[in-house]
């Protein structure tokens, strides 16, 4: 029975080869779409779930309140480790940290005079026995006892010695003029591609703490440190939270902030937060695509349905005989969903091959280096991906063809029921919502990236350029950015501590007249030069930039309107504020600008002068003389730095990364739009063909009785144009809602505008009118004495 299955299957395959095509190529295509979708969302989920303490392990956050809103971020105070581990028992380790973002290429390793840039960072002793970064040399537990020691990756020990046996060894440290010896204790494989961290080497914590940030500068009101921590087992993490909340308040009077755990390897997928609850993050395009993917595979059985309840005339009189021999509709099921599930297979095999083939350009799309490795998870998930499509597809042809009764199939009285067209068209117009509400995304996205990327945000980013402080250029900082403002071409030069595009480091510790006394303010702290504001054309409000007309300007502060808001300041210029036990004068107001994603709303921010602890140089360089400013600039770094490499960057490029996952899902979003409608075109195609072909007698007669050409267009694409429309209209108010909802991630959007729900709405329209003339043209331009032959 089974050889004769598929021998039927066989036959039936070459009988109707446009309807196979068109369901092969259909179920293939959504197939593919799906198993991309797959790799990419269990890389996503599978980020920093490697380390063997995962369940156990948190990161610490910090609530702050202000205005009545709660701000969550991740930097502490560094004396908040210690005390946990002291008066928390559920916390069995807790460990400091930096980020190594913080410091960027800024760092450099070397042995001799070759110098090496390298991300860096500096982490607590314990560091290595809470995450489980596997060793090729030396032990964890002891990698980083000592001030004196340094943990490489295998990548980087290649690159300076040419081996990983270099236990023992001595190199040579530095950031900004601080630089030190250290020895080798232990060499880390390099970092697994699932893992948010990027380091290729590591410091003690005690040596940032000690040598340069400065003992006297660790205190409750500086928020300079990333902490971690191990927890027990069966510990009640919102019991614990709730515990924990007053930490800060017990040794700190009258301050705002609440310490609160939260699940390390949550944060990349959850890592966004809306007055203190999580409120998503990259798991919201997680959710996205998985919903795609449903949908287009979705959208490419509903082709298969359509098709095969379509031609089902063609093959009831195979099913009236089998009836009539004794096959009971369980077997008839049973032939339909084998027939359905073959086709899927053999579907299954082109879509591995068009896997194969995208691969490289969906990797180069995502930046993630996805392979197909025939493991169980990928193993269990394209058994369902073939056994959900299968089913699906064949489920309905397979009920509604043998539901049949043989006696009205073999008399020939067997008409198409009004149920079977409505579920037709029904799902029509099921594949044709989907792709008007993808077409709307689509747009939507597009026009916030290019929002995002062209908004004023209140300081110049185009032509100017960031490079690190480093090697002598950070003992005589002044020389340099003197001699660099003679470059031909430059136009201003200064330095900061601030990356400008995204948030960086953080205090409580600013106190004025009139200050609340329950509250304390976090803001945004920056380090800043002569000449910052004019090099970023910031907009001043009132007041003045630091400059050198002045001289010392130590005891000088200079905040945003944010932070003169929430500061209750009038007429702040000339007033005084206390910051960090010293007195400064508010010299100057600069107007809001964005130093940080559009996702978030401006927050206070404060400029301090402070030249001997500076990690950025931004210059800014005449739009027509970019090449040989550039090539002026490094020639004047390497007679400052001989040895040293110039890592530049240009402002605009570093404020479109933090868009890489919005640009990725826009991309990302044309495409699997546009697979959608080419699967919906498809089935339609198949629709209309079968419809032309049921109608080529009315047609030859009407055509006889002097109908024309557009005529008869209208007459057989009323009905799809029908379900179109019927899309269209259920479409829009959920694609309005969708996006919306979407929007909603930004602190600053654009406003969804009609016509780009009008516009997706025509779009699908033209595609479905395109897709029904070539069939209606084909099958006007038959001879009508032709099809009024008898048979």
């Amino acid at each position: 029975m089974f050889k004769h299955n598929l021998l039927i299957i066989y036959r039936n395959l070459k009988r109707f080869k446009s309807t196979f095509f068109i369901n092969l190529l259909g179920l293939s295509t959504g197939m593919a779409c799906a198993l991309l979708i797959y790799l990419w969302v269990n890389d996503e989920l599978s980020m920093d779930k490697f380390h063997q303490k995962d369940k156990q392990l948190y990161q610490v956050y910090m609530h702050h309140e202000e205005n009545g809103q709660i701000r969550s971020a991740p930097p502490v105070p560094a004396l908040l480790a210690d005390v946990l581990k002291q008066e928390v028992p559920e916390v069995i380790t807790a460990v400091e940290d930096t980020e190594t973002n913080d410091f960027g290429d800024g760092f450099s390793l070397s042995i001799g005079e070759e110098k090496v840039k390298a991300r860096g960072k500096f982490s607590g002793a314990e560091y290595f026995q809470l995450f489980s970064f596997p060793f090729l040399k030396g032990d964890g537990k002891t990698a980083l006892s000592d001030k004196s020691n340094i943990v490489l990756t295998e990548s980087i020990a290649k690159r300076i010695f040419g081996t990983t046996d270099v236990i023992g060894k001595t190199l040579e440290w530095q950031i900004l003029k601080f630089k030190g010896q250290a020895q080798i204790s232990a060499v880390l494989e390099d970092l697994p591609d699932n893992s948010t961290e990027s380091f290729e080497f590591v410091l003690p914590f005690s040596v940032f703490i000690d040598d340069l940030m400065g003992k006297e500068r660790n205190h409750w009101g500086n928020y300079i440190a990333l902490t971690y921590v191990e927890l027990a087992k069966g510990t009640d993490i919102d019991e614990l939270n709730e515990k924990i909340a007053p930490t800060i308040k017990n040794k700190v009077e009258k301050t705002n902030v609440e310490p609160f755990f939260k699940k390390y390897s949550s944060k990349y997928l959850h890592g966004k937060f809306e007055n203190g609850k999580e409120a998503g993050g990259r798991i919201t395009y997680v959710r996205l695509f998985s919903i795609i993917a449903f949908f287009v595979l979705a959208i490419a059985c509903i082709n298969f349905m359509n098709l095969s309840t379509a031609r089902a005339s063609r093959r009831l009189k195979e099913i009236g005989v089998k009836k009539t021999m004794g096959a009971s509709r369980k077997q008839l099921i049973f032939q339909h969903l084998g027939e359905s599930i073959t086709i899927t297979l053999l579907s299954l095999g082109v879509a591995y091959l068009i896997v194969l083939l995208l691969l490289p350009q969906f990797n180069q799309i995502t930046g993630k280096y996805l392979t197909i490795n025939m493991g169980v998870n990928l193993f269990i998930a394209t058994v369902c991906i073939t056994l959900f499509t299968g089913i699906v597809a064949g489920s309905y042809p397979a009920l509604y063809l043998s539901g049949f009764k043989p006696v009205s199939i073999l008399k020939g009285k067997l008409t198409t029921s009004t149920g079977e067209l409505w579920t037709r068209k029904g799902l029509v117009v099921f594949q044709f919502v989907i792709s008007i509400i993808l077409l709307v995304a689509v747009w939507v996205v597009y026009s916030q990236i290019e929002y995002v990327q062209n908004k004023n945000l209140g300081y110049e980013r185009q032509h100017v350029i960031k490079f690190p402080i480093e090697g002598t250029v950070a003992d005589r900082l002044e020389a340099f950015i003197n001699r660099l403002k003679g470059v031909p071409g430059v136009i201003n030069a200064s330095a900061t501590t601030h990356s400008i595009v995204k948030s960086g480091a953080s205090t409580t510790g600013v106190t004025w007249e009139g200050k609340y006394t329950d509250s304390n303010i976090l803001f945004e702290q920056a380090r800043a030069y002569y000449g910052l504001i004019e090099t970023l054309g910031i907009e001043m409000k009132e007041g003045r930039s630091f400059s050198e007309k002045y001289g010392a300007e130590e005891d000088k502060i200079i905040f945003n309107e944010a932070a003169i808001e929430v500061m209750g300041l009038e007429d702040p210029i000339g007033k005084k504020v206390t910051m960090w036990g010293n007195e400064k004068e508010i010299i100057g107001v600069v107007k809001d600008f964005h130093f940080s994603s559009l996702h978030e709303a401006v927050s206070p921010m404060l400029f301090h002068f402070d030249k001997s602890f500076m990690l950025n140089i931004f210059a800014k360089v005449q739009s027509n003389n970019v090449e040989s400013s550039l090539a002026g600039i490094q020639a004047l770094y390497k007679e400052f730095n001989p040895g040293f490499t110039l890592n530049y960057e240009f402002l605009d490029a570093n404020y479109q990364a933090q868009y890489q996952a919005e640009q990725r899902v826009s991309l990302l979003s044309r495409y699997f739009a546009g697979i959608a409608i080419i699967i919906s075109c498809l089935g339609l195609f198949g629709l209309a063909a079968f419809t032309a072909e049921r109608r080529q007698k009315e047609i030859g007669i009407r055509k006889i009785l002097g109908a024309g050409g557009l005529q008869i267009i209208q007459l057989l694409s009323a009905d799809f144009t029908k379900m179109v429309v019927i899309a269209i209209v259920i479409a829009i108010p959920i694609s309005f809602w969708t996006t919306k909802s979407w929007l909603q991630g930004f602190a600053y959007s654009i406003e969804p505008e009609w016509y780009y729900f009008a516009g997706a709405g025509l779009a699908a329209l033209v595609i479905a009118w395109l897709t029904i003339s070539f069939q209606t043209i084909k099958s006007i331009r038959i001879n009508p004495a032709d099809t009024l032959k008898d048979e």
